[in-house]
């Protein structure tokens, strides 16, 4: 029996010194053990556990040592006495230090309500694991038709901030690209740079998908390439999850890396096999708890496991030990373990999976370990025979396809075609019936319907062709015209012009005779038409120069008719007839101008 002045200062530890998951002592709660009522010695030491856990905490290492011994102690008399809550020491679990990445499905079908169980099952899960930068790492890759990383392995180290980041994403909506989100996991979110601790320190990479529905791209390939990375995949289905392709990215055996549930309402399920997956099984069905400073508080009463009075009462496991899956205590010491499905490596501190593959097999492609055995697989175009060892070419038409009517095998794929009467629309999997635009109809310009047939026809400004589709520009003159003289094309339509010695009247289509003399001449008295061209004439009194253009007075009609007149008289003639020959050129020349503008109007 333990002592009441022992259960005090118990009491009293954990009062000052707890962090982590037990309940803190309160005064008004009153705890009957069914011998005595501890709750006024609880309030009359209160105050001086408070100062004696202090003393303790400056200890130095010994006292941290005391420190563990105490709790371990005190958590053993909690169990005892029946005070302990057993809802807290379910809450943690000592779990290996792991890199956990989760890659979480927001697309469109993912409505909020869902989205926010999600997101509670995550929290849930990373409720159980002590985070931390030397224990367990998390980081969140959220996806729909886009990817984002939400946040990264190295962007918390304590449980509460990676609880409210996760609480705090927002769905992206859209399509379902898991095969992307996948990638940028491996390539983006399990790198140094992101957080991701090296290889030689022997820690895993785990990443949980968490999804609705049936991936919009390529999953197989990627999560291959992920697995051999040395990335562990879990797949988690929910509602209308495809199962097959759960199976494509998760890690083998798919009995411990795929989980379906039906809705998201019930997704809560799975936080205890996961919590039995990342932390081990209690096979005492007692708690592994693990507060968040990393202080063991495991009450183990198997009886090896069981509490060595030889080493102060301290669990060697708690102590600190290297082992990569499970710490056995026995006795001063402790040994290695590890989970199903693994074997001890020669350093008896790792574990590898079991490899059942290479103990020997006879699968004519792939081997493929699942437990402690293994099961086969085909390459890529081939199909598992019935013996399911050996592989024959697979048939992919018979596999599904979408063809609206004939599925032909091409290789490891197939191709469309159309029965008799019908062609292969652009889509290359639906038919129409011939004859009609919605096939292959063939016209250069428009297809128009014609019953079951069809006709084609040409854009404005062409003409089809006698093969009936296609077509050429048109020559609007052909097709008849109204010019009185010469149509000519000009593009979709024509214009009308004259022949020589013609102009285009108003109406832009009959012509006139020019007017050789209207168009311009070089006359000095008179201009007269001859057809296309015209002559000059001189008037009355006037002769023709040999110029043909120029015109003199007749001088001989003066002289016979006054040859009397005195020569001052016949000066004073001569220079009135110069100038008034020089008024009338002048004259002439300014008509001529006219008659250029003139014409040029009617042009």
């Amino acid at each position: 029996m333990v002592s009441l002045v022992w259960k005090v200062v118990v009491f009293g530890i954990l009062a000052a010194g707890s962090q982590g998951s037990l309940p803190q002592p309160r005064s008004h709660r009153r705890v009957s053990t069914g011998r005595y009522d501890l709750s006024a010695d609880l309030e009359s030491v209160e105050a001086q556990s408070e100062k004696g856990f202090q003393e303790v905490r400056r200890g130095g290492e010994r006292s941290v040592q005391l420190q563990r011994g105490a709790r371990k102690n005190a958590d053993i008399y909690l169990r005892h006495e029946g005070l302990r809550d057993d809802a807290a020491t379910r809450t943690n679990c000592k779990n290996r230090p792991i890199d956990l990445v989760f890659i979480i499905d927001s697309s469109r079908s993912v409505r909020p309500v869902e989205f926010k169980k999600a997101k509670e099952f995550l929290q849930d899960m990373v409720d159980s694991l002590v985070i931390g930068r030397d224990a367990t790492r998390v980081g969140l890759v959220n996806y729909a038709s886009t990817v984002k990383i939400e946040f990264l392995l190295n962007t918390f180290f304590d449980k509460s901030s990676v609880k409210q980041a996760l609480g705090q994403v927002e769905p992206l909506a859209s399509g379902t690209m898991t095969g992307m989100a996948i990638r940028t996991a491996m390539e983006k979110a399990f790198t140094k740079e992101a957080g991701a601790r090296s290889a030689s320190m022997n820690i895993a990479k785990v990443a949980i998908i968490v999804t609705d529905g049936r991936p919009q791209d390529k999953v197989e390939e990627v999560s291959a390439t992920a697995r051999a990375s040395g990335i562990e995949m879990y797949a988690v289905g929910v509602d209308r999850a495809d199962m097959a392709s759960l199976k494509l990215m998760a890690s083998q055996p798919h009995d411990d890396h795929v989980f379906y549930v039906e809705t998201y309402g019930v997704i809560e399920k799975l936080t205890s096999k996961f919590r039995e997956t990342l932390c081990g099984k209690d096979d005492d069905n007692g708690s592994a708890d693990i507060d968040d400073n990393g202080l063991g508080l495991n009450d183990r009463k198997d009886d090896n496991k069981r509490v060595s009075e030889g080493n102060n009462g301290l669990d060697p496991c708690d102590q600190g030990h290297n082992c990569q899956h499970i710490c056995v205590n026995s006795g001063d010491s402790y040994i290695c373990k590890c989970h199903p499905g693994y074997i001890l490596n020669p350093d008896k501190k790792t574990c590898s999976r079991a490899d059942a593959c290479t103990q020997g097999h006879d699968c004519q492609h792939i081997c493929v370990n699942s437990r402690d055995s293994y099961v086969c697989q085909c390459r890529t175009g081939y199909v598992l025979n019935t013996d399911k060892k050996t592989c024959a070419r697979s048939d992919p038409c018979s596999q599904g396809h979408d063809c609206q009517h004939i599925c032909v095998n091409s290789d490891a794929s197939y191709m469309c075609k159309c029965e008799v009467g019908y062609v292969l629309n652009p889509d290359k999997k639906t038919c129409s019936r011939s004859g009609t635009c919605a096939g292959e109809h063939g016209c250069q310009h428009i297809c128009v319907k014609a019953d079951d047939s069809f006709v084609c026809k040409c854009k404005t400004g062409y003409v089809l062709n006698p093969d009936g589709k296609t077509c050429i520009r048109s020559d609007a003159c052909s097709q008849g015209h109204d010019c009185q003289h010469i149509c000519v094309n000009s593009g979709s339509s024509y214009v009308c012009k004259c022949r020589l010695g013609y102009s285009l009247n108003m109406d832009r289509k009959t012509c006139s005779r020019l007017d050789a003399c209207i168009q311009g001449h070089d006359c000095q008295h008179i201009c007269i038409n001859n057809g296309v061209s015209y002559n000059c004439k001189c008037r009355v009194g006037y002769i023709l120069n040999s110029d043909q253009k120029t015109c003199s007075q007749e001088m001989r009609s003066e002289i016979s008719e006054d040859a009397c007149m005195c020569e001052a008289q016949i000066v004073f003639q001569k220079k009135v007839q110069s100038a008034i020959q020089e008024l009338t050129r002048k004259i002439s020349e300014l008509s001529d101008k006219v008659n250029d503008i003139e014409g040029a109007f009617q042009h």
